[in-house]
């Protein structure tokens, strides 16, 4: 059993020596474990530090893609790496890394295929009142979409087994904690949580630079990724919404016609009804439209986890691919379990 624990960096030679010095290099129930990071188009000596650190692999990303986009990399490359499990943590040492035992415990008992780790959010001291109300309102909307109970939908600690890493598929540009949960919740991986501990923190995040940033992006982000899983929900709310509203003006018109005799008066409040009416209509049929797309998107997504479950099977190198810190006794390029290369028989079957 190899277990892979995967960074993403931008720009973290400061914080990365101490977030490494906590990682194990053994864990109960894995024979192997092994370092990677990604790096997202770093402009300071992040890799040249990873080096000197004993990281064994590297996915440096040409320039910064953003943090989704880092993690599918990551999980990619694992996946072609021999990765049996992959633990998710972050560069800035926000959670103990002590607690992966904790954290891969339930895949290795076979309890679940995704673990997320609950920060308790509560409990962390320089989370302002705000942002925990805004973390439990966030978690709640992305638990109804996803038809999970995980408590803490936006901590980036998280393990994964093969099959699940195998069924992920981020598109969303900013974050991977809410999607992934809401595809979890809609594939068949069994999701867990478990809760951790955290570390004292270290610098301000580099996601946003303010409160109000957060709350906007985190708003936006939502709102995007619970429309792309739950269009027909959404759209239909929205349409109900107006409808309801025109039923107003259409009553002040209907009311003043036959109550009043003085429906001349108030054409503008039929008119004013007649546009919501037909945009709820309008928007009514966009969410049948998101719903057909939905189905669409489903089986683009089994798709995609076929061709990569034939990439490994052809041994398809990792994308972006460097090797890290050469162990001693094995080969510079990944070290024991080295990442398999395709062979010119496979580039063949690949091209046929």
């Amino acid at each position: 059993m190899k277990l892979i624990i995967q960074i993403p960096c931008w720009d973290e030679e400061e914080q990365l020596p101490g977030t490494l010095a906590d990682l194990p290099r053994e864990v109960p129930g894995f024979d192997v474990v092994e370092w990677l990071i990604i790096d997202d188009g770093s402009t300071d000596r992040t890799i040249e530090v990873a080096r000197e650190h004993g990281v064994d692999h590297i996915v440096k990303l040409t320039n910064n893609k953003g943090l989704a986009a880092g993690f599918q990399a990551g999980l990619d490359a694992c996946l072609k790496l021999g990765a049996d499990v992959i633990v998710n943590t972050d560069a800035d040492n926000q959670y103990s890394a002590l607690d992966i035992p904790l954290l891969v415990e339930p895949i290795i008992a076979r309890r679940a295929d995704m673990v997320i780790g609950d920060r308790e959010t509560d409990t962390i001291e320089h989370f302002s009142p705000l942002k925990k109300r805004l973390q439990k309102l966030g978690s709640g909307v992305v638990r109804a979409a996803s038809d999970t109970d995980v408590p803490d939908t936006t901590s980036g600690f998280r393990a994964y087994n093969r099959e699940a890493a195998l069924q992920m598929a981020v598109v969303s540009k900013y974050t991977y904690t809410l999607e992934t949960i809401i595809q979890a919740g809609k594939l068949l991986v069994a999701t867990a949580h478990v809760p951790i501990r955290t570390n004292e923190k270290t610098r301000e995040s580099k996601l946003f630079p303010s409160m109000g940033a957060y709350v906007r992006r985190n708003a936006v982000a939502i709102s995007r990724i619970y429309a792309q899983y739950e269009p027909l929900k959404v759209f239909s709310f929205i349409a109900l919404v107006l409808f309801t509203l025109s039923l107003i003006p259409f009553g002040r018109f209907f009311f003043a016609y036959f109550i009043e005799g003085d429906g001349a008066g108030h054409v503008q409040s039929l008119i004013f009804g007649a546009v919501l009416f037909n945009s709820a209509v309008v928007v009514g049929v966009l969410g049948i439209i998101g719903d057909l797309l939905y189905s669409q998107r489903v089986m683009a997504q089994r798709t995609y986890e076929k061709i990569r479950r034939i990439e490994l099977e052809l041994g398809v190198p990792p994308s972006h691919y460097e090797p890290g810190a050469k162990p001693t006794g094995q080969s510079p390029t990944t070290g024991a379990d080295a990442a398999p290369t395709s062979t010119e028989d496979d580039r063949e079957a690949v091209r046929a």
